[in-house]
């Protein structure tokens, strides 16, 4: 079993999940988190720690959220490792509970100039 991390992440990334995760099993997007299910342990200690409620053992995860078990697996291959809290986006309260985020996600991080 894994958790899986939802739509309500996207455009808050909050990133108090990642403190306290002891195998460092967390991967950040430009805008949204993912969880290598390959490398979670089903501890269990994410899932109360996000503040939006985005995190799922994948035997819950709504019939909503299916899409993200691969969209997790795939993200978590391509983006870096996070194991340290940070600040939210600015604006990130003001995504808290709005539907319909996945046209938003962000899968690649801004070139760099």
């Amino acid at each position: 079993m894994t958790f899986v991390v939802t739509e309500q992440c996207i455009k808050c990334k909050y990133t108090d999940c990642v403190e306290v995760c002891p195998v460092d099993c967390f991967y950040e997007g430009p805008n949204f988190l993912v969880i290598h299910p390959d490398e979670c342990i089903d501890c269990a200690l994410c899932e109360p720690e996000c503040p939006v409620n985005a995190i799922y053992a994948d035997d819950e995860l709504p019939d909503q959220y299916q899409n993200f078990l691969d969209i997790n697996q795939r993200l978590a291959q391509q983006w870096p490792n996070i194991n340290v809290i940070k600040d939210a986006p600015a604006d990130a309260k003001q995504w808290e509970g709005v539907a319909n985020k996945l046209p938003l996600l962000e899968e690649q991080w801004p070139e760099k100039s």
